[in-house]
């Protein structure tokens, strides 16, 4: 196996990000603890607590009522998800003054790839401080990032996670089995606690024991390739999935404020907004869907899920809503229960996956759905050209759109999305 053990891989850690970028802009909440929540009523739920504030317990997830029992001071903010792309856009500006190999991996992580610029820069470790200092003197003076360094993103990113906040990591073949002897096996990027424990029933107790283990034994216990990645990364056998990788899924999902939830009008256009999302990113990647989920959750706990199968492949916004609608329509008949958009719901989703491109969608035996496919991407082309509000589906007219989108840590792919919140 070659090796690739130069530290040229940077892994850009942006900390407590969305709470900075508030702190960025309004200075009285500075060297306060804040949290920022998609509502805030003392139901909302905290999506982003600043440094100060989980210094002082407040965590991801907190019920703001449970939140500020723990810290009486927290100063809650509705999140601003335009004002975050925007601070990421300006970021990626900068990183791309070191290096056009800059890979965001989500809207607060960017990998920035050296390699092919080890010419130019003798000292990596002289770049981080300087990409740091960039930072704050370019985007904003309160932002500040963890990075670390490797020879790929995998062990880049285990090393922003090691100093937090403000931290710089080196990991290099010296270092490695020094860095790995103090972590448990969750605390590797992408090994949850199912994974731990599938690992530990075979032998595999720590980093340093996944480190050393064959890779045909990892083959065998993960069941899959990603054994096989794992020996890679940690033995520096080079780069595995850098580039961002195409669409397995889509999800849109919204959290449901006290008031909107005794209207059974605006969950039900909450329901249309989410289809409606869907369809414009599947328009946009040019797919259409054979597998749709419904998930919501309830305050009390519960939750509610239907998994379905189309069966044929689909995009459009009203034939996913409708189908969903009808499911409940059974569902509710046939256990005799409450509504399913009922006043005790708390968040929703729809998701989309096993994705089939355009080209592919067979022809239907009992309606020709060409026109129809073709009318509704002639669409979203008018809207991208003239703007979202210039052409418009009776669905997305609201006299006052209310809600929010719950922006996540993960995927970064929809930035760019058009700002229609339908």
């Amino acid at each position: 196996m070659e090796q690739y053990t130069k530290p040229t891989v940077l892994f850009v850690d942006m900390n407590s990000f969305f709470a900075s970028c508030e702190q960025q802009v309004n200075f009285y909440l500075r060297d306060r603890p804040v949290a920022v929540c998609v509502y805030t009523g003392r139901q909302g739920c905290v999506i982003a607590p600043s440094i100060e504030a989980k210094k002082l317990g407040v965590r991801l997830g907190m019920r703001l009522d449970e939140a500020t029992q723990s810290c009486p001071g927290l100063v809650p903010v509705e999140i601003n998800a335009q004002r975050y792309r925007e601070f990421h856009g300006a970021i990626i500006e900068v990183l791309r003054t070191f290096t056009p190999d800059v890979f965001p991996k989500s809207i607060d992580e960017v990998v920035v790839d050296l390699t092919r610029c080890q010419l130019m820069y003798k000292d990596v470790g002289e770049v981080a401080r300087q990409i740091k200092s960039d930072i704050r003197t370019k985007v904003g003076d309160w932002l500040r990032c963890s990075i670390g360094i490797a020879p790929n993103a995998f062990l880049a990113k285990l090393g922003s996670g090691l100093q937090k906040p403000d931290g710089l990591v080196m990991i290099t073949p010296e270092t490695i089995d020094d860095v790995l002897k103090d972590l448990s096996l969750t605390d590797l990027p992408g090994i949850g606690q199912r994974m731990a424990n599938r690992l530990q029933a075979q032998g595999i107790l720590t980093p340093l024991d996944l480190r050393y283990a064959l890779p045909e034994r990892l083959r065998v216990v993960c069941n899959s390739i990603i054994g096989w990645h794992w020996h890679l990364r940690l033995n520096f056998g080079g780069e595995v999935e850098l580039e961002t990788v195409e669409y397995k899924s889509m999800q849109a999902m919204r959290t449901v404020s006290a008031g909107q939830r005794q209207s059974p009008e605006q969950l039900d256009e909450l329901l249309q907004s989410l289809c409606l999302s869907l369809e414009r990113r599947m328009i946009k990647q040019d797919v259409f869907c054979q597998d749709v989920t419904f998930y919501c959750r309830y305050h009390d706990g519960r939750n509610y899920c239907d998994e379905i199968k189309l069966p044929e492949p689909g995009q459009d916004s009203m034939e996913l809503y409708t189908l969903i609608r009808q499911r409940f329509g059974r569902f509710q008949d046939v256990d005799r229960c409450e509504p399913i958009l009922s006043c005790s719901i708390r968040s929703m989703s729809v998701s989309v996956s096993r994705f089939m491109p355009a080209q592919l969608v067979p022809f239907s035996l009992f309606e020709n759905n060409t026109r129809k496919n073709t009318l509704r991407k002639a669409v979203y082309d008018v809207k991208a050209k003239f703007g979202s509000d210039k052409i418009m589906r009776a669905t997305e007219l609201r006299d006052h759109p209310v809600f929010r989108t719950v922006m996540g840590f993960g995927s970064i792919k929809d930035l760019d999305d058009d700002q229609n919140p339908f």
